[in-house]
């Protein structure tokens, strides 16, 4: 007969890969957490001048990652701090340090987004002459 052995702790190793969305206050050792996005682009005076084709209504309908939270894995963002500012998909564990002004893709409506992104195309800005 085999000897019992008790029941181990789960190893918590792949819990952010496997559930993300379960961290929602934080961490009881202060680590990053998924941070509710209170955040937006008319909180950052310094981007103003970045995005000045945008209204102070635009740049709040814009919300940023706080520093500390983690992204979504998976999830698409923009670094607007970036001087490049191309689109990207987070890795898990990746966390907005504060050299970073992340804009999360499911956040913005796609019109806002393809602004931000700096595309030009009419069509893609929904300006397009719907005679033409």
């Amino acid at each position: 007969m085999g000897r019992h052995v008790p029941d181990q702790p789960p190893d918590d190793s792949f819990e952010l890969d496997l559930h993300p969305h379960e961290l929602t206050g934080g961490t009881e050792t202060g680590g990053p957490h998924f941070a509710p996005l209170e955040l937006t682009l008319a909180d950052y005076k310094e981007i103003h001048q970045q995005l000045q084709g945008l209204s102070n209504d635009e740049l709040k309908r814009i919300p940023v990652l706080a520093e500390g939270s983690y992204l979504e894995p998976g999830g698409t963002y923009l670094d607007l701090r970036d001087e490049n500012a191309q689109e990207f998909t987070a890795l898990a564990g990746m966390t907005a340090g504060p050299d970073n002004l992340y804009i999360p893709k499911r956040e913005v409506d796609y019109v806002l987004w393809n602004r931000l992104r700096g595309v030009h195309n009419p069509a893609r800005l929904d300006e397009a002459d719907p005679n033409g």
